[in-house]
Formats: C-alpha cells, structure tokens, sequence
C-alpha cells in the first residue's frame, strides 16, 4: 500500500510538470488543455477519483496536493484565456469596415393577411364595411343569439375553448358574434364584412387548426332573396378565382340561416376538368352560405316580417390554400422565412 500511495504522490507531481509544459499559445489549443486537464473527464478529475486508495492518515495530505495542482491548472488556463482576450481585442474586428453596408432586404406580407385584405377589398366596392368584435365572447352572442340555445344538437358541430373559471365566456368559434353586435346595435339596412382570428378545439393537421382566420358577409334590408345572394358570390368568385369562375350551391344546415348552402368553385387547379384535389369532382367547397334565420332578427331586436337577409362565411386560410396552391395549413403558423419569402411579389 505504501508503494501504491508514493506512486499517487508521483503523479500527482508528474500531472503538475505536464501542466507547466502544456501549450496555450492559441484559441485551439486554449481549448485542448481545458479538456485534457479540467474537463469532466479530465486527468485531473480521474486523480482525485482514485482518492480511496489513500490511507487515511494520508489523504488530508494526498488532497492538499491534488488541489495544488488543480489551481496550477485553473491558473493557467484563466491567465492564457485573458492574454488571448487581450490580443483579439487590440488587434480588431476580423471584417474590413470600408466594405460598403448590405443592402436592406425588402419584407413581405403574411399570405393570410394578403387574402384576408382582397376579401375585404372586392366587398367594399360593392358596398360592405368592415366590423370587428371581441375574440373572447360571451356564450349569448356566440351561440343563442345566432340560433344556438343551450340545449341545441348544433353545438356539438363546434369544439369550443371556455375560458376557466368564467361558466359563460370563450374564445370565439366563428365571427358570426360580430354580426349579433352589429344587428343589436344598429337598424336596417346593414351590409357588413368580418374578418378575424377564431378558435377551436380541434387536432392540428395539414388541413385543420385550432387557430384559424375566416371572413363572414351580412346583408339585411327590405326585400332581400335568396337571388342577391347568389349573383353577390357569383360576383366575389369571379373577382377572386377570375372572370371564368363558375359557382354551385348545395343545400346544407347552419343553425342561423335557412335556407343554408354550400357554395363550390370550379377547381383552380384543373378548371373543372377534374383532378386529384378537387377528386375529380370539378368543384371546390369554399363557403357556407343561407338566409338569415328568423329567430335570429328577433334574438337580435330586428323586424323578421318586415327585414330578409343573407350571410356567408369562409375560411381565410382554405382560400389562401387554393389561391396560393399550399397543401399544408400548418405552414401559415410556423413563420419561416422559406415560405413567407415567396410572397415579396405580392407585398
């Protein structure tokens, strides 16, 4: 054991020696020695794992020198690394500073926000102002009001996020609340366009969100069919898809109009001919649509025998991914910059 622990000693005094002729002459070696020495599984750190093998009476003493040589190693290392600091520092930034500045890299809109404002766009020439409303709604404007009671099957067509601890409030499943405000708060005849953000409960894919963007029209006045309604989608199509763009309705149900529908598009892709996308149907779903449900005028304090309206409602996103010829509605979230560089031509 004795000739065991006078070899620890002589290495301990051999570790010191490599210490002192080690070179740190440079960044590369700097690091070398750090690792050799200090690391975690450094020579320095393997010799004071073999303290057990000390005798008691000799470890305090085995222990001393070990640190001995730890603070000669410490040392080193700290005082090369200012030296080097030092050097860098004097000598300059490592760029040529006459070289003349990068040019400024030209932004881009959001796709989203590029479709939401063409949206907007083509209703205003014919009429549409814009209204807004709160993303965290009360249940009332959200459901009842547009046709929804508590204890309606429609519901469970929405995945709603409640806000806890608030029986009665959520983030908004749809924009139709802002239609209720706007129907609560002014008189016929209205002719509005809501854009805006909504929320559902649903599992994040290539083709749905829980996050997601949608546009809903309103128009309510003395006389207003079911044939006003169809020729203002007709004219939206055209102005948005082009003048070649032919529509379809579909009956359908939406609890806040009837009669409802679903309106198609003739594919952009293959101009009705039929493809994989619009599964060689010819036709693309874009939008609901329908008549504005009785109840609702007089949930919201309008004369149904006196006032008919239409309203409609898409999604921002699905019209983005047809317009744009995006597979992947994930894509609109994850900013990166590859994807939203090819958008600079439309800013």
């Amino acid at each position: 054991m004795a000739l065991e622990t006078t070899t620890l000693f002589d290495e301990a005094d051999a570790l010191s020696r490599q210490i002192d002729a080690s070179p740190v002459g440079n960044a590369a070696e700097l690091e070398a020695f750090r690792i050799q020495f200090l690391g975690t599984k450094g020579l320095l750190k393997q010799l004071f794992g073999r303290m057990g093998e000390v005798p008691a009476d000799r470890k305090r003493e085995f222990g001393q020198r070990v640190n001995a040589v730890k603070e000669l190693a410490e040392t080193k290392f700290n005082d090369a690394k200012t030296a080097l600091e030092a050097a860098s520092a004097q000598a300059g930034p490592d760029f040529d500073l006459t070289l003349p500045p990068l040019p400024p890299v030209p932004g881009s809109r959001h796709p989203i926000n590029l479709v939401r404002q063409k949206i907007v766009d083509t209703f205003a020439r014919i009429g549409y102002a814009v209204a807004e409303g709160p993303e965290v709604e009360d249940d009332w404007h959200n459901f009842t009001a547009m046709g929804t009671p508590e204890d309606h099957p429609a519901r469970d067509m929405q995945d709603t996020f409640y806000i806890a601890g608030h029986a009665n409030m959520l983030l908004r499943t749809h924009t139709s609340p802002v239609q209720a405000r706007v129907m609560e708060s002014q008189k016929p005849p209205i002719r509005i366009i809501v854009p805006g953000r909504t929320y559902r409960n649903e599992t994040i894919s290539a083709r749905a969100h829980c996050v997601f963007h949608q546009v809903e029209g309103l128009y309510v006045d003395e006389n207003v069919s079911f044939a006003d309604l169809k020729q203002t989608l007709l004219y939206f199509a055209q102005v948005m898809f082009g003048e070649k763009t032919q529509i379809r309705l579909r009956p359908s149900y939406f609890p806040f109009t009837e009669p409802s529908a679903e309106m198609d598009v003739t594919c952009l892709i293959c101009h009705g001919e039929g493809c994989p996308v619009c599964k060689h149907s010819g036709w693309v779903e874009i939008l609901g649509c329908g008549m504005v449900d009785p109840q609702v005028f007089e949930n919201c304090g309008i004369d149904p025998e006196r006032y008919t309206g239409f309203a409609f409602g898409m999604g921002i996103e699905r019209i983005a991914m047809l317009t744009y010829g995006v597979d992947d509605i994930r894509l609109f979230t994850e900013n990166d910059l590859r994807f939203l560089e090819q958008f600079k031509a439309e800013a």
